[in-house]
Protein backbone atom coordinates (compact mmCIF):
# COMPACT_ATOMS: atom_id res chain seq x y z
CA UNK A 1 0.00 0.00 0.00
CA UNK A 2 1.39 3.54 -0.58
CA UNK A 3 1.00 6.20 1.81
CA UNK A 4 -1.99 8.06 0.08
CA UNK A 5 -4.04 4.11 0.92
CA UNK A 6 -3.22 4.19 4.46
CA UNK A 7 -5.84 4.69 6.70
CA UNK A 8 -5.57 7.82 8.66
CA UNK A 9 -7.09 9.03 11.83
CA UNK A 10 -6.13 12.08 13.26
CA UNK A 11 -7.45 13.64 16.44
CA UNK A 12 -8.20 17.56 15.55
CA UNK A 13 -9.52 19.03 18.56
CA UNK A 14 -11.66 17.87 21.91
CA UNK A 15 -13.72 20.09 23.29
CA UNK A 16 -16.65 20.82 25.27
CA UNK A 17 -19.73 22.09 23.02
CA UNK A 18 -22.09 22.63 25.64
CA UNK A 19 -22.77 22.54 29.73
CA UNK A 20 -25.28 22.98 31.65
CA UNK A 21 -25.93 22.39 35.38
CA UNK A 22 -29.17 22.89 37.42
CA UNK A 23 -29.66 22.67 41.44
CA UNK A 24 -33.14 23.07 41.25
CA UNK A 25 -33.70 22.87 45.01
CA UNK A 26 -30.48 25.36 46.41
CA UNK A 27 -29.79 25.77 49.00
CA UNK A 28 -31.88 23.79 50.92
CA UNK A 29 -30.86 20.24 48.80
CA UNK A 30 -27.12 21.27 50.78
CA UNK A 31 -28.23 20.63 54.46
CA UNK A 32 -29.40 17.32 53.20
CA UNK A 33 -27.66 14.11 53.97
CA UNK A 34 -29.47 11.52 52.21
CA UNK A 35 -27.05 9.65 49.62
CA UNK A 36 -28.75 10.64 46.27
CA UNK A 37 -29.47 8.00 43.28
CA UNK A 38 -26.95 8.84 40.54
CA UNK A 39 -28.48 8.32 37.06
CA UNK A 40 -26.86 8.23 33.74
CA UNK A 41 -27.89 8.24 30.22
CA UNK A 42 -25.47 8.76 27.30
CA UNK A 43 -26.39 9.61 23.48
CA UNK A 44 -23.65 9.86 20.88
CA UNK A 45 -23.94 11.70 17.30
CA UNK A 46 -21.92 12.19 14.52
CA UNK A 47 -21.67 14.49 11.69
CA UNK A 48 -19.62 14.84 8.45
CA UNK A 49 -18.03 18.63 9.01
CA UNK A 50 -16.72 18.49 5.09
CA UNK A 51 -14.93 15.82 3.26
CA UNK A 52 -13.11 13.24 5.80
CA UNK A 53 -13.49 15.83 8.70
CA UNK A 54 -16.23 14.47 11.49
CA UNK A 55 -17.33 15.95 14.46
CA UNK A 56 -18.56 13.22 17.45
CA UNK A 57 -20.64 14.44 19.95
CA UNK A 58 -21.03 12.16 23.55
CA UNK A 59 -23.62 13.49 25.48
CA UNK A 60 -24.17 12.90 29.08
CA UNK A 61 -26.85 13.33 31.42
CA UNK A 62 -26.48 13.00 34.77
CA UNK A 63 -29.12 13.36 37.56
CA UNK A 64 -28.66 12.91 41.22
CA UNK A 65 -32.20 12.87 42.88
CA UNK A 66 -33.30 12.14 46.91
CA UNK A 67 -34.98 9.02 46.65
CA UNK A 68 -36.96 9.11 49.71
CA UNK A 69 -37.95 13.01 49.08
CA UNK A 70 -38.19 12.57 45.16
CA UNK A 71 -35.85 15.74 44.87
CA UNK A 72 -33.79 16.45 42.48
CA UNK A 73 -30.41 17.21 44.05
CA UNK A 74 -28.73 18.20 40.87
CA UNK A 75 -28.66 17.75 36.91
CA UNK A 76 -25.61 17.79 34.66
CA UNK A 77 -25.94 18.09 31.06
CA UNK A 78 -22.64 17.59 28.91
CA UNK A 79 -22.00 17.45 25.29
CA UNK A 80 -18.24 16.72 24.90
CA UNK A 81 -17.13 16.96 21.43
CA UNK A 82 -14.10 15.76 19.04
CA UNK A 83 -13.12 16.57 15.50
CA UNK A 84 -11.54 14.04 13.82
CA UNK A 85 -9.86 13.23 10.61
CA UNK A 86 -10.88 10.25 9.39
CA UNK A 87 -9.51 9.35 5.59
CA UNK A 88 -9.01 6.22 3.78
CA UNK A 89 -10.93 4.05 5.73
CA UNK A 90 -13.68 1.50 4.27
CA UNK A 91 -17.17 2.51 3.80
CA UNK A 92 -18.37 -0.61 5.94
CA UNK A 93 -15.55 0.43 8.88
CA UNK A 94 -16.49 4.30 9.20
CA UNK A 95 -19.23 3.30 11.00
CA UNK A 96 -17.83 1.64 13.95
CA UNK A 97 -14.95 4.38 14.10
CA UNK A 98 -17.28 6.80 14.25
CA UNK A 99 -19.36 4.85 16.96
CA UNK A 100 -17.06 2.67 19.32
CA UNK A 101 -13.24 4.64 18.82
CA UNK A 102 -14.18 8.30 19.19
CA UNK A 103 -16.73 7.87 22.22
CA UNK A 104 -14.33 6.00 23.72
CA UNK A 105 -11.27 8.86 23.15
CA UNK A 106 -14.22 11.50 24.20
CA UNK A 107 -15.42 9.28 27.46
CA UNK A 108 -12.44 9.98 29.69
CA UNK A 109 -12.53 14.05 29.02
CA UNK A 110 -16.78 13.80 29.45
CA UNK A 111 -16.22 11.91 32.90
CA UNK A 112 -13.72 14.57 33.92
CA UNK A 113 -15.88 17.44 33.26
CA UNK A 114 -19.19 16.05 34.79
CA UNK A 115 -16.94 15.34 38.15
CA UNK A 116 -15.02 18.93 38.25
CA UNK A 117 -18.87 20.37 37.75
CA UNK A 118 -20.45 18.42 40.43
CA UNK A 119 -17.35 19.14 42.76
CA UNK A 120 -17.58 23.12 41.73
CA UNK A 121 -21.20 22.81 42.31
CA UNK A 122 -20.49 22.12 45.93
CA UNK A 123 -21.43 17.85 46.13
CA UNK A 124 -19.63 15.35 46.72
CA UNK A 125 -17.24 14.17 43.25
CA UNK A 126 -19.27 11.62 40.77
CA UNK A 127 -17.17 8.92 39.51
CA UNK A 128 -18.58 7.77 35.97
CA UNK A 129 -18.29 4.00 35.39
CA UNK A 130 -16.28 2.79 32.66
CA UNK A 131 -18.99 2.71 29.74
CA UNK A 132 -18.53 -0.55 26.93
CA UNK A 133 -18.95 1.33 23.53
CA UNK A 134 -18.72 -1.54 21.60
CA UNK A 135 -21.23 -3.40 23.13
CA UNK A 136 -23.60 -0.09 22.98
CA UNK A 137 -22.97 0.08 18.96
CA UNK A 138 -23.76 -3.30 19.12
CA UNK A 139 -27.19 -3.24 20.76
CA UNK A 140 -27.71 -0.07 18.52
CA UNK A 141 -27.35 -1.83 15.06
CA UNK A 142 -29.43 -5.02 16.53
CA UNK A 143 -32.28 -2.63 17.43
CA UNK A 144 -31.88 -0.47 13.90
CA UNK A 145 -31.83 -4.27 12.19
CA UNK A 146 -35.18 -5.29 14.23
CA UNK A 147 -37.07 -2.04 13.28
CA UNK A 148 -35.83 -2.14 9.64
CA UNK A 149 -38.18 -5.09 8.96
CA UNK A 150 -41.35 -3.74 10.83
CA UNK A 151 -40.67 -0.26 8.67
CA UNK A 152 -40.28 -2.00 5.28
CA UNK A 153 -43.92 -4.12 6.47
CA UNK A 154 -45.14 -0.74 7.12
CA UNK A 155 -44.29 0.99 3.83
CA UNK A 156 -45.58 -2.06 2.20
CA UNK A 157 -48.80 -2.00 4.03
CA UNK A 158 -48.81 1.58 3.49
CA UNK A 159 -49.30 0.77 -0.36
CA UNK A 160 -52.35 1.06 -2.95
CA UNK A 161 -54.69 -1.38 -1.14
CA UNK A 162 -56.16 -4.60 -2.92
Amino acid sequence: MTEQQQPVFVIEKIYVKDLSLEIPNAPHIFLDREAPEVNLQLATKDAVIEGDIHEVVLTATVTARLKEKDKVMFLVEVHQAGIFRIRNVPGDDIEPVLGILCPNILFPYLRETVSDVVTRAGFPAVILNPVNFEAVYQQKKQQQQADSPAASQDSADSGTKH
